[in-house]
């Protein structure tokens, strides 16, 4: 491969971003999100050239890490972003955090100023020379990969490269810097065949042969699957699996979706947004099975008294936090492994009491003005809800609550970021799954995180992605104020705002968007089947109480371990 520097185009020659663009959409990526800048204008004029690919441009980069990372997660495919360098480029990392702690495979490709300037006072200079900061110091903490393009002729090693980290277990973001010149540098692409994908690793015989003697003896059996089941596409070979053992099936708050809500065997979330039956699953199992979850905080709080006395077993690529037998590898491969190991006929799964909601007390104090409890408000998104949708739960009480009352759609993903739990997440994830999809897509937050970073509104209403915005507006950081509250003796209201009118504001803002303010339930679920009905996106806002306690244990336990009469043995389950 040769390079010229030549402005002319040499025989044969393309500059290294179409090159690039090309190798995308070869590698069936249909869109790149970012937003645009001197340093990566010319990347987004080969996707504009090229046509095969779309790109996106979203209102702050953190929302378009989230666009790539909700793309990846509906349609199993990589997700890319794109932006320019210096702020553009810090603004990624939040994002790319988020993808790195729940496995999500995004390539991130960031401009950089040209390689001449590096370490002679260049604008925006993260070269680590002449006193400036390293940005791959920077963005390999949050990366199963990352470099720098010096050379244009590296790019056709270092992109598969980066690529197969992203989607090699454990997933995760890859980062390639591109300095500017090196993107507009001729280059003619090696007609190379792509290398032979890595056979995959047969389960470990002795611990397969483990774990399916301790099920086969097992006479109850408690399954808690997580996002792992969704990103090896597993879900019919975990559902064969619980039939085959006659299990109960509970799932962790990342992963509704993965497990049919609505089936008899289905026990509940685990967890701090979980149900109680879960738990009482888990006294009466012989064994524990994890799939796809390596069982963090979020997932087994309330759980860890049980958990130390139960026999565990875990599928997965990477071993649990909690003591157990693991059988490692790729876990739809490892599912199957087990499965054929246990007799062929079906066993009835024992009686447990289901996924009953948690009864929560009534608000702390009585709020000022009309509002919809979180109860009654889900209980109109699950009405409205199409069954092919995907759902994506925003951080806070709403989320709690979405989590923990509504069931997830048959068809459809059910995504909550618990990885870094960043406020916003949804605005631009929501967006990436539809755009992907093609299909009705529900983000469900608070009016923090739309505060945050729900002006990517806008990006919806460009795009006319098909996402329908239910803001839950409680006028505070309402999760915060319940600590304060609970923790701090209630003496300061610095998450508790003046009352802010989504609806109108965003209404004024965006003439064409179907923008509705809800007063109570019955009028949120038509203004959702109507978003349902039209073909793009749709913004309902709603006011709730802050002072209304979400079922989430921590704030459970609190309410439990201040009063005299309680004597339940989880006690105070801190998170956050």
């Amino acid at each position: 491969m040769t390079t010229t520097t030549s402005n002319a185009p040499e025989a044969g020659a393309l500059r290294l971003v179409d090159h690039l663009a090309g190798e995308l959409a070869r590698a069936g990526v249909t869109h790149v999100f970012g937003v645009g800048g001197a340093n990566i204008e010319d990347l987004y004029d080969a996707v504009h050239r090229g046509g095969a690919v779309r790109g996106i441009v979203a209102k702050h980069e953190f929302s378009a890490v989230t666009m790539a990372d909700g793309y990846a997660r509906t349609s199993g495919r990589l997700g890319v972003v794109a932006a320019t360098s210096g702020g553009g480029a810090m603004n990624l990392v939040p994002g790319l955090a988020e993808a790195y702690a729940s496995r999500v495979p995004v390539l991130a490709l960031v401009g950089q100023p040209p390689t001449g300037q590096e370490g002679h006072g260049a604008f925006q200079d993260s070269s680590g020379r002449a006193g400036s900061f390293d940005a791959r110091e920077v963005f390999a903490p949050v990366s199963r990969f990352c470099a720098r393009v010096e050379d244009p002729d590296a790019l056709a090693e270092l992109l598969p490269r980066a690529v197969a980290a992203a989607q090699a277990d454990p997933r995760g973001p890859a980062v390639l810097l591109l300095p500017k010149d090196v993107q507009q540098a001729r280059i003619r692409w090696p007609g190379r065949s792509p290398a032979p994908a890595a056979p995959a690793a047969r389960p470990d015989a002795a611990a397969l042969t483990a774990v399916s003697d301790a099920l086969r003896g097992a006479g109850r059996v408690l399954v808690i699957a997580g996002e792992g089941v969704a990103a090896a596409d597993a879900r019919a070979e975990l559902a064969e699996l619980a039939r085959r053992l006659g299990a109960w099936v509970a799932v962790t708050p990342d992963a509704k979706d993965v497990f049919d809500n609505r089936d008899p065997r289905f026990a509940g979330v685990a967890g701090v947004m979980g149900h109680a039956n879960v738990e009482d699953c888990l006294r009466r199992a012989d064994v524990c099975l994890l799939a796809g979850t390596r069982l963090p905080l979020l997932a087994r709080g309330g759980l860890e008294r049980a958990l130390a006395t139960a026999e565990v077993i875990s599928l997965g690529p990477e071993p649990p936090f909690v003591a157990g037998t693991a059988l490692g590898g790729q876990l739809r491969d490892a599912l199957r492994a087990v499965t054929g190991r246990l007799p062929p006929h079906p066993r009835a799964c024992p009686r447990h009491a289901g996924p009953l909601p948690t009864r929560m007390p009534g608000p702390v104090s009585p709020a000022l003005g009309r509002t919809v409890s979180y109860t009654d408000a889900v209980a109109a998104v699950e009405a409205a809800l199409p069954q092919d949708a995907h759902v994506f739960v925003d951080a806070g009480n709403a989320g709690a609550s979405a989590v923990h009352l509504l069931p997830a759609p048959r068809h459809g993903r059910f995504v909550v970021a618990v990885g870094m739990g960043g406020m916003g997440y949804t605005f631009g994830a929501g967006i990436g799954a539809a755009l992907a999809t093609g299909r009705r897509t529900y983000v469900l937050a608070g009016d923090g995180a739309f505060l945050m970073h729900g002006m990517e509104v806008h990006t919806a209403v460009e795009y006319a992605a098909p996402v329908t915005f239910v803001i839950f507006n409680n006028n505070a950081h309402a999760m915060c104020a319940l600590r304060e509250e609970f923790l701090q003796g209630g003496v300061r209201d610095d998450d508790l705002f003046a009352r802010t009118d989504l609806a109108a504001g965003v209404a004024a803002a965006f003439p064409t968007l179907a923008v509705s303010g809800a007063e109570d339930a019955a009028q949120l679920r038509e203004a959702l089947l109507r978003g349902n009905a039209d073909g793009g996106p749709a913004f309902v806002a709603l006011d709730c109480d802050p002072r209304e306690v979400p079922p989430f244990l921590p704030f459970q336990s609190f309410n439990e371990a201040s009063s005299k009469e309680s004597s339940h043995e989880r006690g105070v389950v801190h998170v956050g």
